[in-house]
Order: C-alpha cells, then structure tokens, then sequence
C-alpha cells in the first residue's frame, strides 16, 4: 500500500509541476492563455489526490484532517475548472489567470503548512 501511495504522490506532484510551469511559460510567453500543460496538470492534481485521500479512510494517527482534505478538494476542483472550462478562448483574462496561479499557490501552501 505504500509503493501505491508514494506513485500517487509522485504524479501528484508531476501534475503540480504542470501546471505551474505551464502557468509560468505562458505568462512569460504571452498572450495569456491556458495551454494543455495546465490543464493537464489540473486533471492529473485531482485524480491523484483523490487516490490519495481515499484509501486514508481507515482511520488511525497518520490520518489527515478531514477539513483539509475538503479545502485542498475544493481548492483542485476550482483550479481544474478554472483551467478546462477556458483551454479554448484565444485570450484569458488577466485576473482569471492570475487567480489561478495563486489558487495553485495556496493548495500547494495548505498542503505543506495545515498540519
């Protein structure tokens, strides 16, 4: 169950790494649009961390918060539809772009800091 945990904890940060190096690329590159990256590494952060949450359902010590599994939940939800439901437009507003960085920003910050 371990190995299991530590490859979705791999590919979890695999689809961080997507989709804020996605994010950073675009915005160097400009226009500002969501490119394939993000939305990639969106999907891949909420199926893996639902791998991640799920089996952790048995309760015991190592347990995580059943609240900050809800905040990181609603948090990937938010970005992942932030990211798939504007790939197409040629032009993504400013604030909408950097909206979701900083979304990437604070799931990644809840994660490592909400203890």
């Amino acid at each position: 169950m371990e190995a299991l945990r530590l490859i979705l904890l791999y590919a979890h940060l695999i689809g961080f790494a997507l989709l804020l190096g996605g994010a950073v690329t675009q915005y160097i590159a400009k226009p500002l649009r969501i490119n394939s990256a993000m939305v990639w590494g969106a999907g891949i952060q909420v199926l893996t961390g639902l791998g991640l949450a799920a089996p952790l359902r048995g309760g015991g010590d190592a347990e995580p918060d059943p609240a900050k599994l809800a905040v990181k939940g609603v948090i990937g939800l938010m970005i992942f539809v932030m990211a798939f439901f504007s790939r197409k437009r040629d032009v993504v507003n400013t604030g909408h772009f950097l909206a979701l960085v900083g979304l990437t920003l604070v799931n990644a910050a809840v994660a490592v800091f909400w203890r």
